[in-house]
């Protein structure tokens, strides 16, 4: 399955939608999805992982990179809709003790907020 990767707007956040597969083979698209997400200094996120079917290190690297963006850019990102497999990597990797993760995107809003 493909990658595909949708920007909309919610409240003050930008939401980023994740469908698919992130591997070696479309790390480089979402990279470019992810990157406009901090173009507005202080312009918070929220990444939907909710139709994410798996994620490799290759995909892990975009996200914290995701993350250094926002930083840089005085905003911040919110991981959310994990999977439970999903979430395993996140888990295994270390990355759910150094992002900010929410159950859906109504919770992410609210941490946001």
């Amino acid at each position: 399955m493909a990658l595909e990767c949708t920007i909309s707007e919610l409240g003050t956040a930008r939401v980023a939608c994740i469908v698919g597969r992130v591997d070696s083979a479309t790390a480089g698209a979402l990279e470019k999805s992810l990157t406009p997400l901090f173009d507005t200094p202080g312009r918070h996120a929220i990444v939907d992982l909710t139709a994410l079917d798996y994620i490799s290190s290759a995909g892990l690297r975009i996200v914290l990179m995701a993350a250094k963006r926002a930083k840089q850019a005085q905003a911040r990102l919110v991981l959310c809709g994990m999977a439970p497999h999903v979430r395993e990597v996140f888990e295994i990797s270390g990355f759910l003790k150094i992002l900010e993760v929410a159950n859906d995107q109504a919770s992410a809003q609210a941490l946001l907020a």
